[in-house]
């Protein structure tokens, strides 16, 4: 089975036969020792450090299909190298496109989107509320706004109810998250401790998301709720909001209240808030794991995983745009 590496010491790969080496690098140039990974049990790679390659490695990375994700110090997403779009269909690209132009095709799928998104946030408040969290008030607020999604009739209009659901989710951290306050959503930069882990879960998650669209006929540069731009991948960013409070939030919560992250892994500065090299770690490791950790579905009556749910939700978008069923979010049922 292929799985994800994280690369956080900056450091040199190459091949080597059928075998990826890394070495890696420290700050005065001293090689550290090299290790070796075999190009089959490879799916992609997470740059956190700065990665030296030549074009002969990323030849031999996209005949063999592997991925590479950069970010940068501030945990921002930068980019992606990825081979060849070689599932890319020219009917899916016109039927995407003519759904993204046509107002009312688009308008119902992102409002699906908007509502699957605002379920799973007020799955995880229930959760909480259950186990003596007074978030009653904060549901029936999210309730209130998610009432709207189907008379709204502009994209506009959708992003300010999404705003709106998610400030009021944002709010319910304060009582849910023990030792951390939230004090509004801050992104650019985070200004405290919640909200750097924030940033950087939902830039995973978007990460995700861009690579399980691009093993599908998707193109991720035609989105329905966000808005497409020159230069990032925005369907990425609609499929994640799906995504977020069930891969992003719910481990926020356990590494915070189990304090498997404390304030000891941030970096703090006279304007921003980072997540250091030892919380990355930590988020990434519980991050796998929920990929990895399977669920019963109840549609296909088989285990899968939480990563194969977010490939299952790019297929049921591609069966919608070609009109072979009505697009259905996913919704947390457990």
């Amino acid at each position: 089975m292929k799985k994800t590496y994280y690369l956080f010491n900056p450091g040199r790969m190459s091949r080597k036969d059928n075998t990826l080496k890394f070495t890696p690098v420290d700050e005065s140039g001293k090689e550290g020792t090299p290790k070796y990974i075999p190009v089959e049990g490879v799916s992609d790679f997470y740059c956190f450090g700065s990665l030296d390659a030549n074009s002969a490695l990323y030849n031999f990375l996209g005949k063999n299909g592997i991925s590479v994700h950069f970010f940068d110090y501030y945990e921002h997403y930068t980019g992606s190298f990825q081979s060849k779009e070689y599932l890319l269909a020219g009917k899916m690209q016109i039927n995407q496109t003519q759904h993204y132009l046509h107002t009312g095709k688009r308008m119902a799928i992102a409002q699906k989107l908007i509502t699957g998104a605002a379920f799973n946030m007020s799955k995880n408040l229930k959760y909480y509320h259950n186990r003596g969290k007074d978030l009653e008030i904060h549901l029936a607020k999210i309730d209130l706004y998610a009432r709207e999604i189907e008379n709204t009739s502009t994209i506009p209009g959708l992003m300010g109810i999404e705003g709106n659901i998610r400030q009021v989710y944002y709010q319910a951290f304060d009582l849910i998250v023990k030792d951390h306050a939230m004090e509004g959503r801050s992104k650019q930069p985070p200004m405290n401790e919640l909200n750097a882990l924030i940033s950087f879960g939902n830039m995973m998650c978007y990460t995700l998301c861009l690579d399980q669209i691009y093993h599908t006929q998707l193109n991720p540069t035609i989105s329905f709720l966000h808005e497409p731009g020159y230069r990032r991948y925005s369907l990425a960013l609609d499929l994640a909001e799906i995504f977020k409070p069930i891969l992003v939030d719910r481990i926020i919560f356990r590494v915070l209240n189990k304090k498997e992250i404390q304030s000891k892994d941030f970096d703090f500065h006279v304007n921003k808030v980072i997540l250091k090299e030892s919380g990355k770690k930590v988020f990434i490791r519980a991050f796998e794991e929920r990929l990895n950790e399977t669920i019963k579905h109840r549609t296909l009556n088989k285990q899968v995983s939480y990563k194969s749910l977010v490939k299952l939700e790019c297929y049921k978008l591609s069966k919608h745009l070609l009109g072979m069923e009505s697009y259905q979010p996913f919704k947390i049922w457990w």
